[in-house]
């Protein structure tokens, strides 16, 4: 018993000895949250508690698989007795053990989201209403929403305020389509996911015996990542837990960052209110990264207002400090992203697994996997599909291949139908078997339909007709048109477009903003374009880009030993050595959605936060001045949250190349270091001579942003209080000081952003 508690520091081991009476352990990043539930549990069956009454509720299956193979190693078979699980799991365990109480047969199905959506789609038929208008992921969104907040079909409909904005949606039908559904679903004895939650509350505010025995049962609960919970889950724990009150939670709530799955950060943040006398242990020791990096992390989230005070420290190596690198273009932020990380890997013989590139959306993965392609750098996306694999994107592109190459039947029987024209699968299926019967390709029937027996009437010819000359009117267009005037033309007249940007679900927005990117690769291709008065740059050449770049991987290729391309939202609980966090923009990160309130700001903050944490020995940060957006170019501000980092601990470009430069090398301008590049015909002056330039040009500005510090004063800082200048250096944006804040110690600060007060 005491080997596996030695191996813990003080804190964790009164976190881990602290079985009784409700306990919260906050765990900031890489402090070892995981190794205390799992010795927590441990220590429980150690005292003699009988496995059958201990449940863990987790989110993943990875870590309740993860945290019983070590808890099994420490005490043996005993632990496959324990109620270990996520969420769901458990409580479909509950509900198969309690089918009757609720109409369900003991072997019911689950249905997956596709399933659920599927069903709604055919409900919505049924009733004869507008699909476009009442689209399956809209629906099943709202009905999403509703279950995880404890509201059924009945009281759904019963709700004045939610009609209210259903109307107002133009939706007013939703209440219609759950309350079938709920019937369905029922009659065909189904739960989705959602059900898995609302139908354990069910049973235990319906049926008080059964939550007796399972209070019972669980005389001891424990919640992995309790920042997460939703209300339902938040509510299941609570109703489980009142009669023997001894829950332990873990978490972080600097680490909340899934709102829009329904998370609520108050859940933890109100602990302490639902559960009166809670012991509070604090983890505070991050064994995963660097002084720099642990330091640079602390000071952005404490920008936050809702939270509970840390004070994260680490025993590392100091480790280098942050770059930061400004590149003209999110292609060439690819570029250097993906030369730095070749460097790297020649330098310091690295492998590929150490790498990870994080962004904000999945759109942003297209510049980061050209770049990586072309250098032959082996990667693998995680949490999402490579970005040309996306439907959307095929979608678009077997238009696009159908443009100069009609014949390919894959790309035909993909979008002959997509979006909805009247060609259905009955229509499609004799298409097939005439093109079979006769040796002739599917384009070449339906191109003289009027020639060949295929059984199909009038109404549907028409339409194939339609298709026929759109798809010609495209291919007309093929050499007159660069690719992305074409591109843009066939996504707009497609239907394609409208299609998803009349889908405003979260899903629906992802989608639509990934066939921007695509537009706006094509846009950056056809930049390149010669003056010419017949186009080179045409679609035909683009798609021949593309299939190269989307060629399969070596099979022989260690799928292990590839560089992790991910969003921030899926990097969470993982870790790599040289993290590269990408796109940090305004209106990126932080998201222009995201930018409205100080809640929603902060889980933004949240959001860099875990992206920083992530990092072992080291963090790189990039921008792009300008990215294409719906095929214009937009000029970008690097993020907010890249100036919250004190200049302590972060790596600047000291001076802007300037927008029209062209001039300047790959190296010099998108660097991962701080320099200086100095165009042609530029002559070098002194030191001296350009500070005097500066501050001539700057005397106005500053004047009106913030007061002269020198050394010797007295100053107050928002964070440190007051404190005494010691010394000041640098000139103009780059002036820095360094200032003794008594407790705090010695901190150098960027005066731009510091916003001191001149207080003696």
């Amino acid at each position: 018993m005491q080997d596996f508690i030695n191996q813990l520091n003080s804190v964790q081991q009164e976190a881990v000895l602290s079985t009784e009476g409700p306990n919260m352990i906050l765990a900031g990043a890489g402090s070892g949250k995981t190794r205390v539930l799992t010795y927590r549990v441990a220590h429980l069956l150690n005292k003699g508690i009988d496995s059958f009454n201990i449940l863990a509720l987790t989110f993943t299956n990875k870590a309740a698989r993860e945290m019983r193979e070590r808890i099994e190693s420490i005490i043996g078979p005993e632990a496959k007795n324990l109620w270990m699980g996520t969420f769901h799991s458990i409580f479909a365990k509950i509900l198969r053990n309690e089918h009757e109480k609720i109409g369900y047969p003991y072997n019911f199905t689950i249905y997956d989201t596709q399933d659920a959506k599927n069903l709604i789609k055919s409900i919505t038929k049924e009733l004869g209403l507008d699909d476009k208008l009442y689209k399956s992921n809209m629906v099943y969104s709202r009905i999403s929403a509703a279950k995880n907040n404890l509201i059924s079909a009945t009281a759904y409909s019963n709700d004045a305020s939610i009609l209210s904005e259903d109307k107002r949606m133009g939706k007013p039908e939703i209440r219609r389509i759950y309350s079938i559904y709920e019937t369905r679903c029922l009659k065909a004895g189904a739960m989705d996911f959602d059900d898995l939650l609302f139908k354990t509350y069910e049973v235990f505010k319906k049926f008080p015996d059964v939550l007796l025995k399972h209070q019972q049962l669980f005389k001891y609960i424990l919640v992995d990542e309790y920042q997460d919970t939703n209300y339902a889950q938040y509510t299941i724990v609570k109703m489980l837990a009142k009669a023997h009150n001894n829950i332990c939670v873990v978490g972080d709530d600097a680490q909340s960052i899934y709102s829009f799955r329904g998370a609520n950060i108050e859940n933890i943040l109100n602990f302490q209110k639902d559960y009166s006398n809670t012991q509070s242990f604090k983890l505070e020791q991050n064994y995963r990264s660097s002084k720099n990096i642990v330091a640079a992390a602390n000071a952005v989230i404490a920008k936050n207002k809702d939270q509970f005070q840390k004070d994260v420290w680490t025993d590392n190596d100091q480790g280098s400090r942050i770059k930061v690198v400004k590149t003209k273009t999110d292609n060439e932020e690819g570029k250097a992203v993906a030369n730095k990380i070749l460097n790297l890997k020649l330098e310091k013989q690295l492998e590929n697994q150490q790498f990870a590139i994080l962004y904000r959306t999945n759109a942003q993965s297209r510049s980061m996997e050209e770049a990586l392609r072309k250098l032959n750098l082996p990667y693998k996306i995680y949490g999402g599909l490579s970005f040309y694999q996306r439907k959307e994107i095929k979608d678009l592109l077997s238009y696009y291949r159908m443009t100069f190459n009609p014949n390919d039947e894959e790309a035909l029987k993909r979008i002959i139908n997509y979006p909805t024209r009247g060609i259905g699968k009955t229509t499609l299926d004799k298409l097939i078997l005439t093109s079979n019967k006769n040796n002739k390709s599917i384009w070449e029937v339906i191109s003289n339909i009027d020639s060949y027996e295929t059984g199909i009437g009038n109404g549907p010819k028409l339409k194939i007709k339609n298709f026929v000359t759109m798809i010609l009117s495209f291919g007309s267009e093929l050499f007159r048109k660069n690719a992305f005037d074409l591109g843009q033309h066939i996504a707009s007249h497609t239907g394609l477009l409208k299609d998803l940007y009349d889908d405003k679900t979260p899903e629906g927005i992802s989608r639509y903003e990934n066939i921007q990117e695509l537009l706006n690769g094509l846009k950056q291709f056809s930049a390149q374009e010669e003056s010419s008065n017949t186009p080179s740059k045409t679609l035909d050449k683009f798609m021949e880009d593309v299939a190269l770049l989307t060629d399969a991987d070596n099979e022989n290729q260690d799928d292990y030993n590839k560089i992790s391309l991910m969003t921030i939202h899926s990097a969470k609980g993982l870790e790599f050595p040289y993290v590269f966090i990408v796109g940090m923009e305004e209106n990126l990160f932080p998201s222009q959605l995201s930018v409205n309130s100080r809640s929603e700001l902060e889980e933004e903050r949240r959001l860099f936060y875990v992206a920083l944490t992530r990092a072992e020995k080291a963090a790189y940060l990039s921008y792009a001045q300008t990215r294409f957006k719906f095929g214009n170019i937009t000029y970008a501000e690097p993020s907010r949250f890249i100036s919250e980092i004190p200049l302590d601990y972060i790596e600047m470009p000291e001076v802007n190349p300037p927008r029209n430069y062209a001039g300047t090398r790959l190296a010099e301008s998108n660097s991962f270091v701080s320099r200086s590049p100095i165009p042609p015909g530029k002559k070098l002056v002194s030191l001296e001579k350009a500070e005097k330039q500066t501050q001539t040009s700057n005397t106005t500005e500053t004047a009106k942003r913030s007061p002269v510090i020198k050394e010797g004063q007295t100053v107050e800082h928002l964070r440190f209080g007051r404190g005494k200048v010691i010394s000041v250096d640098g000139i103009g944006p780059n002036k820095k000081a360094v200032i003794s804040f008594g407790k705090h110690g010695q901190k150098q600060i960027l005066l731009k952003f510091a916003k001191l007060k001149i207080v003696g």
